[in-house]
């Protein structure tokens, strides 16, 4: 990570042609970690994406004593430790700005009997980590936070913990993966209970490792574990990464993409499903599995977009790409709606306040809401947006040039590359007329 303000200047117009290659699921590659790094022997893993947040679940690990054998920058063994295997790190666990690392690992080190300290950068130390903490206490974990719940994390070894049923207040896939892993370790069955589906990752990589787990609609139970076995798993590209090239491609007249193996999970594709409904030539080929993921070769070519109510049950399956969304929003003829969306409120930024106020630099008409907004599609003119430190703030907005009649100028882009590394030369090499200076 660099305190360096970097700012990316994206000149107006282009289109974006070719095939574009995304890098590996970020969630994907944090569970893969997690699971591997428990499980008895060695687990191959290809496709992994070396960004920021995920080396920062590595690190973590490999200060407990996991080790890694890498044989390139996306492929790695993993020399898995067994579910005991975890000793206590040295020095606190620095998390950066990944807060899946650190609501995942809260629920893997209470149960595995870590002695720890969790921190992270100055936005991490600020997102809310009470949703984790109360259902682990319950469980009869030793953990605590600041006086506000929320960083740093206090992890002490308990007795073991108890398995719990556990009605979730919202649906979060960070706590329910969370509340999973520590369930490995409780004595008796959890079962949790999702108000709405959320992404599947855990649950399909907890099987693939040979864990006992039961899905029932929206239930999931999990019988405690003795031991994982190692596995290799292949990580696809990651949909998260494909949907600014996917906004992109739309907006830009003259565009036509294809991005190759990406994941196209149920529980994370609504993606697709929303730029669809707005009109968006969207083609899926080569469905195929891949690792136990769905996978396909996405094609997208330019497109007339219009507004749109977005479907409430599609929201939390979306919750990442909403800011890519809305930037196709902006330019969509018509008015878009978005609700059921507090969760955009403690992302990496309040996502709902700093889409619209880019939004609206942009000469966009923006009504925010407590739990999302209202957009009235028009044409981007330049100017100056700060994305909060925010990544996918930073990319959405990149992509916005590709529809802007002026030169747009994003600030603080650094935690780019927490999810994207090498996001501008892809961008560049697609089209988008990109470049970056420090300050």
């Amino acid at each position: 990570m660099t305190d360096a303000n970097v700012i990316f200047h994206v000149e107006p117009g282009g289109s974006l042609r070719g095939m574009v290659h995304v890098p590996g699921d970020k969630s994907i590659s944090h569970r893969a970690l997690m699971l591997a790094a428990i499980a008895d022997g060695d687990s191959h893993l290809s496709g992994f994406l070396p960004g920021e947040d995920t080396l920062a679940t590595q690190r973590a690990l490999a200060s407990m004593s996991v080790a890694f054998e890498p044989a390139s920058a996306t492929e790695l063994v993993v020399k898995g430790v067994g579910m005991h295997g975890l000793k206590n790190p040295g020095t606190p666990l620095d998390m950066g700005n990944s807060g899946t690392s650190t609501r995942l690992l809260a629920g893997l080190l209470a149960g595995a009997g870590v002695d720890c300290e969790i921190i992270g950068d100055a936005s991490l130390m600020r997102r809310p980590m009470g949703r984790v903490i109360e259902p682990l206490r319950e469980m009869g974990a030793d953990i605590s936070g600041s006086e506000d719940q929320t960083l740093p994390l206090h992890i002490r070894p308990s007795a073991r913990l108890s398995g719990i049923r556990y009605r979730m207040p919202v649906a979060s896939a960070q706590l329910k993966s969370c509340l999973l892993l520590a369930g490995l370790y409780a004595d008796g069955k959890s079962c949790l209970q999702q108000p709405a589906p959320s992404r599947d990752h855990t649950e399909r990589m907890l099987a693939a490792f040979g864990v006992d787990i039961h899905i029932n609609n929206n239930e999931i139970c999990i019988e405690p574990a003795a031991r994982l076995r190692a596995t290799d798993v292949s990580i696809p590209a990651d949909i998260s990464s494909a949907a600014f090239f996917m906004v992109g491609a739309l907006i830009a007249p003259g565009s036509d993409i294809i991005l190759p193996g990406v994941g196209i999970n149920p529980t994370r594709s609504a993606v697709i499903d929303i730029l669809r409904q707005m009109g968006g030539r969207i083609t899926l080929n080569s469905e195929r599995s891949e690792g136990g993921e769905p996978v396909a070769d996405i094609r997208v070519e330019t497109s007339d977009l219009h507004g749109i109510d977005i479907p409430r049950h599609l929201v939390p399956i979306a919750i990442d790409e909403f800011p890519a969304i809305l930037v196709a929003a902006g330019v969509a003829d018509g008015v878009t709606r978005l609700g059921g969306a507090e969760e955009l409120r403690v992302k990496e930024s309040d996502r709902i306040a700093a889409m619209s106020a880019g939004l609206d630099r942009l000469g966009i008409q923006v009504e925010p809401r407590a739990d999302g907004m209202q957009v009235q599609g028009g044409i981007f003119s330049g100017g100056r947006i700060d994305s909060h430190g925010d990544h996918r703030i930073a990319m959405a907005f990149a992509m916005a040039g590709l529809a802007a009649k002026g030169r747009i100028q994003i600030e603080d882009c650094a935690n780019v590359a927490t999810s994207f590394p090498g996001f501008m030369d892809i961008a560049r090499q697609a089209g988008l007329q990109i470049s970056a200076e420090r300050s």
